[in-house]
């Protein structure tokens, strides 16, 4: 099969059913009703595999990723659910780090077209059936399912998971699942299973509290990672990632009380050899040393806040390439952005960019050093050209702007 005739058909998948990656709120179907209908269409995939089910509102994706390399390290076969993609469909649904093949994305798309009248998926649901699908072909030991938006109505809720995680909760999305942390805390806790164990990563005592009490009417085990103390390290180098070590050390310490074979060796290889043995990219990626170019998916306030906060303790005079999408709220933002930097601000290449125009008046008021340019890769080498001796350039503010960013720029 041609790479043409399969870019065909993932633009098609984009343009016939709904995706928030594109549109956004639009694209959301809350409840399950759709998924079931999919799975009980494709003969329940989903059952029989051994998942594990990773929520939160950020951490989850590098948890994931993490946990899956220390599977795959103690010698499991892994199947790992992600989003969105940053360069390829595929990156989405991997078995031990190699992704989905064209054929099999290709071929999957074509039922699409022979679905029953009643059953109308949007995107996320359309490929979180595929993973399932794939899963099973593959016969993996474990899958790793991370959630999409949210968790009680997310997609990804149908499964019967054999461990539960949520990493944290802070405010994002809130134009669908909530204004406060509570709300959103809540929808969060939707993913809580009766009587499966809930791995805790969350800090802030409100959100502890509707996650503790919800697994304990749920009848599940609920596992505190924060306490946890550990100078294990990763090759996933943001500071950030040290609580999500936490979470993933908790979730290998139950699965080995359920006999699931660990050594202390696997955990350590795993956790420092993710990259390469998952494929992950794009959580501060150091993108080359010479110059200094390091990009961030982080991209709402909490973890922005966490990103900034590392870069401001480089010293170097920083270069900062930033785009966001329509719904963030750019006004929480602004405020923490790095000082004494120099500001490039671009539109993601998606229909949900939203155009730094829109949002000048908010940055003059701010008194930031910017530029606006018309696209990413403009700003890019205009940043490169600016650049002085012990200067850097960061890169970030949405996942579509590293994607972008990497597949411009990168020989992959």
């Amino acid at each position: 099969m041609t790479g043409e005739k399969y870019e065909d058909a993932v633009a098609w998948l984009f343009s016939q059913i709904p995706s928030y990656q594109n549109t956004g709120k639009s694209a959301y179907k809350p409840g399950l009703d759709n998924t079931r209908k999919l799975c009980e269409y494709f003969g329940n995939p989903q059952e029989g595999l051994k998942m594990i089910h990773m929520g939160g509102t950020n951490g989850k994706g590098s948890t994931s990723n993490m946990l899956a390399s220390v599977l795959q390290e103690a010698g499991y076969k892994v199947g790992l659910y992600t989003s969105p993609h940053l360069v390829d469909f595929t990156e989405r649904i991997r078995v031990n780090g190699e992704k989905c093949e064209r054929d099999f994305v290709y071929d999957f798309i074509q039922k699409l077209k022979e679905l029953p009248d009643d059953i109308h998926p949007s995107f996320f649901e359309f490929t979180t059936v595929m993973a399932f699908e794939y899963f099973r072909l593959h016969q993996v030991d474990y899958a790793i399912i991370e959630v999409g938006l949210g968790g009680r109505l997310d997609s990804t809720n149908i499964i019967q998971p054999v461990l539960t995680a949520i990493t944290n909760v802070a405010l994002d999305h809130q134009d669908i699942l909530g204004d406060t942390l509570g709300e959103i805390a809540v929808e969060k806790a939707g993913i809580i299973k009766n009587g499966v164990p809930l791995v805790c990563g969350a800090e802030n005592p409100e959100v502890r509290d509707i996650l503790q009490k919800t697994a304990l009417t749920q009848g599940a085990e609920f596992i505190d990672a924060t306490s946890i103390r550990t100078d294990l390290k990763s090759d996933l180098l943001g500071d950030y990632q040290q609580k999500n070590i936490r979470v993933v050390i908790a979730l290998v310490n139950r699965l080995r009380n359920i006999n699931v074979s660990i050594s202390n060796e696997s955990l350590s290889s795993g956790l420092l050899h993710v990259s390469k043995n998952t494929g992950f990219m794009g959580r501060w990626f150091i993108f080359s040393k010479e110059p200094l170019v390091i990009c961030d998916t982080a991209h709402n306030q909490a973890g922005l806040e966490l990103v900034f906060k590392q870069l401001n303790a480089i010293n170097k005079t920083k270069h900062i390439i930033l785009g966001f999408v329509a719904e963030k709220k750019i006004d929480q933002v602004l405020p923490i952005l790095p000082v004494k930097s120099k500001f490039y601000f671009v539109k993601p290449n998606v229909a949900r960019g939203r155009s730094p125009q829109d949002y000048e008046d908010l940055l003059q008021k701010e008194k930031i050093n910017y530029k606006i340019f018309e696209n990413l890769q403009n700003a890019y080498v205009f940043a490169k050209q600016e650049l002085k001796n012990e200067e850097m350039i960061f890169i970030g503010g949405s996942n579509f702007i590293v994607g972008e960013f990497l597949e411009k720029n990168l020989d992959l």
